[in-house]
C-alpha cells in the first residue's frame, strides 16, 4: 500500500476553490453580491497565507470487488446498494460494482483519502461572529480544494491512470476527469461511520482529524472518501434501504443492528 501525507499553502489551493459554492452558503444569487463576498474571501485568503494551510492523506492498493464489500489491501470495506426502484433497465448500483470483481482473479486498484485544515481556521476568529462564519465556509472550500488537487495530483502522478490529463478548474470542478471520489456522507456513500473504517486504514490523526461518535470529523472543515478509476464509474443516490439490507450490512461491518440504524436513519426505511 502507498500511503502519503500532503500539505498544501493557502496559495497552492485559490485556484481550485469552487467559488459557487461559497455563494450558496451564503445564500447569495446577485451577481454583485456574489462579487463584493469573494473579493473580501481573497483578502481573508491574503490574511491567512503562511499562517494556516490545508492537509490531504491519501492511499493507494490492490482491491477488488466481493458482493457488495471491497476488498482494500486486505481490509474489508462494506458498501450499500440501492434497493428502490431505479430507471428501466438500469441496475441498482453499488460502489463496489466499480471494482473488478475477486472473482476475475486479477487486483484492480483503488484509493482512500482525506483532508482537512488547520483546527485555528475554527476556532480562532470566535471574537468576531461574521470573521467566523467567513473563515469556517473558507476552511469547507480549502478542504474541498484540497480534494480537488490532491486528486489531480493523484491520477497524473501518484496512481497515474491519466497522466496526460490536460483540464482546466472549470471542467475538474464539473467532474470531466476520468473516474469517480465518492466522499462520504454524500448520496453514494450517506454512512458517516465509515470514517471508523478508512481511518483504521489511513489514520486520519495524522492530519489532525478527530471522529465523533457518530463517525463526523472534526474539524468540521473535512472531506473523506474513495478514488475509483473506472471509466464508467458515476454517482448516484443511495435512496432508501430496507431493514433486511440494514441487518446484513450492521453484520459485515460487525456493529449491533439498532446502533447500525442509528448510523442509517436517514435512508432507512
Amino acid at each position: 500500500m502507498e500511503r502519503r501525507k500532503l500539505t498544501y499553502d493557502i496559495s497552492q489551493l485559490r485556484e481550485y476553490i469552487n467559488w459557487p459554492y461559497f455563494y450558496h452558503a451564503w445564500q447569495l444569487k446577485d451577481s454583485r453580491q456574489q462579487e463584493k463576498i469573494k473579493l473580501e474571501a481573497m483578502k481573508a485568503l491574503d490574511d491567512i497565507e503562511g499562517r494556516y494551510h490545508a492537509y490531504a492523506l491519501f492511499a493507494l492498493a490492490d482491491a477488488n470487488g466481493d458482493g457488495d464489500d471491497i476488498l482494500f489491501d486486505g481490509v474489508r470495506i462494506p458498501m450499500l446498494r440501492q434497493q428502490l426502484p431505479v430507471a428501466e433497465g438500469e441496475p441498482n448500483l453499488c460502489i463496489s460494482d466499480f471494482i473488478r470483481p475477486k472473482s476475475h482473479g486479477i487486483a484492480d486498484r483503488m484509493g482512500i483519502f482525506c483532508t482537512s485544515v488547520d483546527i485555528g481556521l475554527e476556532k480562532d476568529f470566535d471574537h468576531d461572529e461574521y470573521r467566523k462564519m467567513m473563515m469556517q465556509l473558507i476552511a469547507d472550500r480549502l478542504a474541498e480544494a484540497a480534494a480537488e488537487r490532491m486528486h489531480e495530483e493523484v491520477r497524473k502522478h501518484h496512481w497515474g491512470y491519466a497522466p496526460d490529463e490536460n483540464l482546466t478548474i472549470s471542467e475538474l470542478h464539473t467532474e470531466k476527469f476520468q473516474g469517480i471520489r465518492p466522499a462520504v456522507g454524500y448520496p453514494s456513500l450517506p454512512d458517516t461511520s465509515l470514517n471508523f473504517v478508512l481511518d483504521g486504514i489511513l489514520g486520519y490523526g495524522d492530519i489532525g482529524i478527530r471522529l465523533t461518535e457518530s463517525g463526523a470529523m472534526k474539524p468540521h472543515a473535512s472531506v473523506s472518501g474513495m478514488m475509483i478509476a473506472h471509466p464508467k464509474a458515476r454517482y448516484f443516490s443511495l435512496g432508501r434501504i430496507g431493514r433486511d439490507q440494514v441487518e446484513d450490512y450492521a453484520r459485515r461491518r460487525g456493529v449491533p443492528v439498532e446502533l447500525m440504524r442509528r448510523f442509517l436513519a436517514g435512508v432507512t426505511e
